[in-house]
């Protein structure tokens, strides 16, 4: 990987979690907290929306902060053979999340934050190397299992407060796009 692709992985990444960090100051300074309401509220029409503003909102500073280091170091890990990879895991664990939350979720709740991405990210990571059966993508694997393997528990009812549904079906999507892509014949082609 050149230094000219690195660059491009690494500014994806930075204007993605800009995005949350503006929203963040955003939604507090400017809306009061009243840009919360467009996370993902179950079985209501304009939860849906929430499927794709949900992963741009955050609770608090800590719950952004929490969800920063997480998403950047798993989401280089995920651009190893290039940024498609990575939108598509994010695209598919963001809709996978969405529905799954929107369906399964408490009535009366909003779900935001973009730990569902992250759990998909994480799925993808930890079963890349069982299905593409590549040297780098095992040792990709292991070293995910490694750094954070604990995180398979954040997909139990466990913790009131933590949308566990969002973390079981993100990391249900990056499992399939583990699985679909290692179907995949890969023409290896930075972009």
């Amino acid at each position: 990987m050149n230094e000219k692709h690195l660059s491009l992985k690494i500014k994806t990444l930075i204007t993605l979690i800009v995005i949350m960090w503006v929203m963040l100051f955003v939604n507090f300074v400017i809306f009061n907290h009243n840009l919360l309401s467009y996370g993902i509220t179950p079985r209501t029409l304009s939860g849906l929306r929430g499927i794709f503003f949900a992963p741009f909102l955050h609770a608090n500073l800590v719950h952004l902060t929490s969800n920063t280091i997480p998403f950047f170091i798993l989401g280089i890990l995920a651009m190893h053979d290039g940024t498609g990879e990575f939108y598509t895991v994010f695209i598919v664990s963001m809709i996978t999340a969405g529905i799954g939350t929107w369906i399964t979720g408490r009535s009366g709740t909003v779900h935001i934050g973009a730990s569902g991405i992250i759990f998909g990210l994480f799925g993808y990571l930890l079963l890349k190397g069982y299905f593409h059966r590549r040297a780098l993508s095992i040792i990709t694997s292991i070293v995910v299992a490694l750094l954070y393997g604990g995180m398979i528990w954040g997909v139990l009812p466990k913790q009131t407060g933590i949308s566990w549904q969002s973390h079981l079906f993100g990391f249900i999507g990056g499992a399939l796009c583990a699985k679909a892509m290692s179907k995949r014949v890969y023409i290896k082609v930075d972009n």
